[in-house]
């Protein structure tokens, strides 16, 4: 094949499934989980084996195909559309999008040679785009310090739903820790009371499971607005078929297994056990404060599995500046990017000094 000759590559044929009413292609309804023609409305279920119905169980993390990292997203790959035969110019870790001649829906074989792991299961879309939207519109208006005339006039740009590469991670944990905890107790000084800090030191150790740790599998999404969406319902995913991604676009992983949990997972996993630490810390000796100095995890029975989860993509415009936000295509949580309009927090702010002038000159300081 030549360098720059479009690639001829298999694309699934339930995803390119023409309406028997009126011959449009059908894509992935939200809303009841069908196969749905956008033109006339023609509905169809998606037929699923006895295999397909059970859960989408782990895998062994020591017997995983590939660990590595994927450059497909520093490439691109023509593909010949197989309805009619246009060539489209696609980002090579892409699993699935549309032509943009006919509206076909071209889903990829979801392993070929080279192509690193096939996906495991699927989240599909719960919310439509109108959903999102009008979940967009409270999310904005529900913010006291965004500007007014942003809420009343901000509309999301056109949706795009993304099916987004994710690992999820089982694993045992078991820490043992350093730290100190810290009783308060009041002092009389002079006219004041002061309170003071008495620090003891602690050790100890503690266990935890973490069950279906989610950690992006893409450098593409900002990972703050993506954790913000969390929780996603991940323990009733279905088993990968190519039809609950049809019409949507669908990514493949960019950051390895490997990575996916050296780099990220376990560093999502030390920020809560240190949090779970002190808040165990604090109970057990009736604390008022507590702080670990150091701690040594080790893991157990590490497993994950790779899931496609579903994003609603868009942005907004307000005074020349573009913002970003995502919607949580299970749950429809927003998170993203919003104006501020920053008299309204000088005024808050000037608010809470004059308040606690106030304060401190009606009880003279705290006697």
């Amino acid at each position: 094949m030549e360098e720059n000759e479009p690639k001829r590559e298999e694309t699934k044929k339930e995803t390119d499934k023409k309406c028997p009413s009126c011959g449009g292609v059908m894509d992935f309804n939200p809303g009841n989980g069908t196969l749905a023609c956008p033109y006339c409305g023609h509905e169809e279920q998606i037929p699923v084996t006895k295999e397909e119905q059970t859960r989408v169980n782990e895998k062994d993390f020591d017997k995983a195909e590939t660990l590595e990292n994927s450059d497909w997203g520093a490439e691109k790959k023509s593909i010949i559309c197989k309805s009619c035969g246009a060539e489209s110019v696609y980002d090579s870790n892409q699993l699935a999008n549309e032509c943009p001649y006919c509206g076909s829906n071209q889903v990829m074989e979801e392993k070929s040679k080279g192509t690193g792991m096939a996906p495991d299961g699927v989240c599909p879309f719960v919310i439509d785009f109108k959903k999102a939207g009008e979940n967009f519109s409270k999310w904005l208006k529900g913010d006291f310090f965004c500007p007014e005339q942003a809420k009343k006039k901000a509309k999301p740009s056109s949706f795009k739903g993304v099916y987004i590469p994710f690992w999820t991670f089982d694993v045992d944990t078991y820490s043992q820790y350093r730290g100190e905890y810290g009783i308060d107790r009041k002092v009389k000084d002079g006219d004041t009371t002061r309170t003071v800090t008495d620090w003891h030191k602690v050790s100890g150790h503690y266990g935890k499971f973490f069950d279906d740790l989610p950690v992006c599998a893409s450098n593409r999404y900002n990972k703050n607005m993506l954790k913000e969406l969390e929780p996603f319902d991940t323990e009733h995913c279905k088993h990968y078929k190519p039809e609950y991604v049809a019409g949507y676009v669908a990514e493949k992983y960019t950051v390895g297994l490997k990575d996916g949990w050296n780099v990220h997972g376990k560093k999502r996993i030390h920020d809560v056990l240190e949090d779970k630490i002190c808040e165990r810390i604090r109970q057990v000796h009736h604390a008022d404060h507590a702080r670990v100095s150091h701690f040594d995890t080790e893991y157990f029975n590490l497993k994950y599995k790779y899931l496609l989860l579903p994003i609603w993509l868009s942005s907004f415009k307000f005074q020349d500046k573009i913002y970003n936000f995502m919607v949580n295509g299970q749950t429809g949580k927003v998170a993203g990017e919003k104006p501020v309009d920053w008299l309204k927090v000088t005024l808050v702010v000037l608010g809470f000094i004059l308040l606690c002038w106030l304060f401190f000159s009606i009880t003279g300081g705290g006697d």
